[in-house]
Formats: structure tokens, sequence, C-alpha cells
């Protein structure tokens, strides 16, 4: 670890601190260990040895954000919520409300064995039938996150699912302006204030009302450390709450890419480019697969896409926002200055129907 990182994982975690706190919680241990795990851009994530345990620890990133975002304790709660259900979680070891120990609030998970599938496939995955089993597991385990008895895991109270699309729109809307409060001064994204528009012309009258996990991607499941593959672990729901569950959907579709898909384009932000290879199923493939699994039929496909990509160019453009203010260590930052833009005008070819499912 360079100088550099070493010095901004320690402004995210004192170990002699986070030590003093543990240790009156999970017991004494010979020694502490923190790492930063790189792969993620949104809350940090931090890999904790304590004694002989192996932990998880999740943070919001320093400095100023964006009111609602990064709300790991509520990460923390659905995670706990949902232990022994059908939905693969980390187990949960305890949350932190006490911003004196580390800076923020924060929570700890037991740390799972296997692999995320990000930029490039485990071996032991590497054939058509592997493969399309990953892009399986992926989709019902989506619909087993909707199929959730919220009441019954004492989640009914967890969101709002009345008007929760239409409020998506107004959030999302609202973390552009946070972010242009700074990066306007760099340059301008009109394309986004288009998309604004037309999501608001085009939001359905009536959804479903499910558990919805926010940010459902390949990225963000791990599967077990044997073959075949299976689904072991979901991550990141800081998002999550009561809502629409076509917005996971679309999300997800989102975040797979098709054989011929410009990928370019979108930079680091784009999805993994192995899911076009052989084997893997299509974006249409995914949706029939989640509507006969959930017997829900996904209409409006135009829209819940449009709105997945606004939401990932939010997140661009609010990481653009934190890389301007210094209150960020991730290279792919300053490449939001393009990507972004980028993103918005993709968004705009899907809603006028140039790019179809």
């Amino acid at each position: 670890m360079s100088g550099d990182e070493r010095e901004y994982v320690d402004r995210l975690v004192a170990p002699d601190a986070l030590a003093s706190y543990l240790e009156g919680r999970l017991g004494p241990a010979d020694a502490i260990d923190v790492e930063r795990h790189e792969a993620g851009h949104s809350n940090e994530t931090l890999f904790v040895e304590w004694g002989s345990r192996d932990l998880v620890l999740r943070r919001p990133p320093p400095g100023e954000t964006a009111e609602s975002a990064h709300d790991v304790l509520r990460e923390y709660r659905v995670q706990e919520a949902l232990q022994g259900t059908p939905v693969p979680v980390a187990r949960t070891v305890l949350a932190c409300e006490d911003e004196s120990v580390i800076g923020s609030e924060f929570y700890l998970m037991e740390r799972e064995a296997g692999d995320v599938v990000r930029e490039a496939e485990p071996e032991r995955f590497a054939t058509p039938d592997h493969r399309r089993r990953i892009g399986e597991a992926l989709v019902d385990t989506l619909a087993t996150v909707h199929g959730v008895d919220v009441e019954a895991v004492g989640l009914g109270e967890f969101g709002y699912p009345e008007g929760f699309t239409e409020r998506q729109v107004d959030r999302w809307s609202g973390q552009y302006e946070w972010a242009f409060e700074v990066t306007a001064a760099e340059r301008e994204v009109p394309a986004v204030h288009e998309l604004t528009g037309w999501l608001r012309e085009h939001v359905p009258e009536t959804h479903p009302h499910t558990l919805v996990h926010g940010d459902y991607t390949l990225n963000n499941v791990m599967f077990g450390p044997g073959g075949p593959p299976e689904l072991v672990a979901v991550f990141d729901w800081e998002l999550s709450t009561l809502g629409d569950p076509f917005t996971d959907l679309g999300w997800l579709l989102m975040a797979w890419a098709d054989e011929g898909d410009r990928l370019a384009d979108l930079g680091s932000l784009a999805p993994p480019a192995l899911t076009a290879r052989e084997g893997y199923p299509t974006r249409r493939e995914l949706v029939e697969r989640y509507e006969a699994a959930t017997g829900r039929r996904f209409e409006n496909d135009r829209f819940y896409r449009v709105l997945a990509f606004y939401k990932l160019g939010a997140l661009g453009e609010m990481f653009y926002r934190r890389h301007l203010e210094g209150n960020a260590d991730d290279e792919i930052y300053p490449e939001m200055v393009d990507t972004v833009p980028a993103i918005a005008e993709r968004a705009l070819r899907i809603a006028d129907g140039t790019e179809t499912l």
C-alpha cells in the first residue's frame, strides 16, 4: 500500500479507535488489520482482520454527501431482517451509530468466501452452461428478493411503496442538482434536463409493491468457491426500500451487456463486456425468466431502462463533485466529466426508441 493509500485508509478508519470499540463488543484479539477494498465506488468497503475473524466494514465516503445517500445503517437493517430467509446475505455482526469511533456510522458483517464476477469470470465458470447458470441465478435471486414477505421479516415500515416510482425521478433529479452545484462550473449536461422532463411525463400510473434492492447487478452478488455457480450472497443494500420491483429489473438490464452494445462511451461505468459471451442470457431472456418466476409482466420497459441510466448518470455526477472537492481517492471519478454526458445521450436513445431491448 502506497503512502497516499495508507493516508486515505487512516482517514476512513483509525485502527486504534476501532480496536478499542471492537474489544468491548467482540472480545479481545491479538491484532487488527484494516485494508480498503478498491472495487466499490459508493460506500467504502474495508476488510478487517480481528484476530481469527475476517470481517467487512461498511461506512460512507468522507466529506459532505448528498442527502439520503450512503445510508449504511439502512444496509445493516435490511440484511439483519433477511437473515434466515431464502435471500442469500452475509451474516451481520454489529452496527455502530456513534460517529466518534471512526468518524461516521458503520456496520460489520462476516466476510463471505467466493467470487464477485466483474471484468473477468473465474476459470471454473468459463463454459456456456455455467455462464447461463450465472444469469439464471441472478434473475432467480432477484425474483426471490421481490417475493419476500416484508411484514413477516419486520420490514413492513421500511418504505412507502405508494408513489415510489414518481419519487425516484424526483430523488435522482435532486442528486443531479446537488452535484451540479459544483460540477456545472466545469461543464453543463443539458441532456439530463431533457431526460428529467421525459421521465416525469412517462411515469407508470401503477406498479407492484415489494422489497427492492436498489442496486442489483452482477457486481453486487457473490458466487461460492465451487461449481456449478451458486449465488451465495447479495451485497450493497444501501438503496433498498419498499417500492417498485421493476426499477430493480431495469437497473439489472442497464448493467448487462448484450452482443453489439456500445460500451466504450460509458468508460468505467460500462457493464462488464463478458456477459456478451456465448452462454450468457440476453437481456430479453433475463426479462422472460423474471416474468416466468414472478408472474409479472415487464411493461413500460423504455421508462425503466431510461430511469436506470438516469440514475447511473446521477451517481457519476456525484462522484465527479466529490472528485472536484477532493473528497475521494478513486481513479474513475475524474472520468465522469465525459462519462455522464455519454450516459445521458444513451438514455435519450432508449427514450426515443432508437435503442430497443
